[in-house]
């Protein structure tokens, strides 16, 4: 059977990924990961940035801003470089690595074992390998490509996961960048297409109020928001963002093609249980929006 690699593969890349994030979003909310990080000394927003970006180095405050994108960098700016003095990139890497441990542990109980879990850390892995030649312009996913992989296989879906989503992250970034929208700009029309709550990004970026006005204002006279009191997006914003989306599928294509459709909707298969216990643990929002349902 022909793949229709133009057609088919940004939908590939997109549904794939989407039954999988859940199971590496994890760490970002787990309190595991977050008394590891409070045993180095920092509270758990500075460990996010310091966990996340230890496999730069230890990276200054501007090199986490342009690579994490859309936060505030007064934010970013508060954690980073202080939380190098607290502890190494190499501590902070273990901890998180350790922190997301203990949360499967916890919500998958003896699941982490099974022949099912063996058998989705085995072709994730090899999907994840399909993008280790291919770092550049990727430095997010470059830096993280290089640490070691862990043994356990619920570890090893959960490493493979997070190479995958810094791959496609930082195509992300290059195509709101080629769309001309700045961190900010690019949580508004995430939140006038409606998938999250615009106070929720707005909150948890650390934009202020009079930033997020005049973000909102900014777009809407570049056509990118529709005009009334309710945020929403123009009928070309809504075209101009679904094409952010699109190219961000077909950057991100490659290790799902490499493993192909049928390998593809076996991992989502043996993954979406996985991924639907832990959202509904520690991301209950997220469950009715992430492909972790029936296939």
């Amino acid at each position: 059977m022909t793949h229709d690699t133009d057609r088919d593969s940004p939908a590939l890349a997109r549904e794939t990924w989407r039954t999988l994030e859940p199971y590496h979003g994890a760490v970002y909310f787990s309190p595991e990961a977050a008394a590891r990080y409070a045993e180095l000394g920092v509270d758990a927003k500075t460990g996010y940035f310091a966990s996340r970006s230890a496999a730069l180095g230890a990276a200054s405050a501007d090199l986490v801003i342009a690579t994490f994108y859309n936060f505030n960098p007064q934010l970013v700016r508060r954690a980073i470089p202080a939380a190098w003095e607290a502890a190494t990139p190499e501590q902070f890497a273990a901890a998180r690595l350790t922190g997301i441990d203990a949360t499967l542990r916890r919500i998958l109980g003896p699941d982490v074992s099974s022949p099912e879990m063996a058998r989705a850390a085995e072709l994730a892995r090899a999907m994840a390998e399909a993008t280790v030649g291919h770092p550049q312009g990727r430095p997010l996913f470059a830096a993280h490509a290089a640490l070691p992989w862990p043994s356990a296989p619920h570890l090893v879906l959960w490493h493979a996961q997070t190479l995958l989503r810094e791959f496609r992250g930082d195509g992300h970034v290059g195509a709101l960048l080629t769309a001309g929208l700045s961190g900010i700009e690019a949580l508004v029309t995430h939140a006038a297409a409606g998938d999250v709550d615009a106070g929720v990004l707005r909150d948890s970026r650390a934009w202020t109020p009079q930033q997020w006005d005049e973000a909102v204002q900014n777009l809407r006279e570049r056509g990118w928001l529709a005009d009334g009191p309710h945020l929403a997006l123009s009928e070309d914003g809504a075209r101009r963002r679904a094409e952010i989306e699109h190219t961000t599928d077909r950057l991100a294509a490659l290790p799902y093609l490499t493993l192909g459709p049928t390998a593809c909707a076996e991992l989502s298969s043996l993954v979406r249980p996985f991924s639907l216990a832990v959202a509904k643990e520690l991301l209950p929002w997220a469950v009715g929006r992430l492909s972790v349902g029936s296939a």
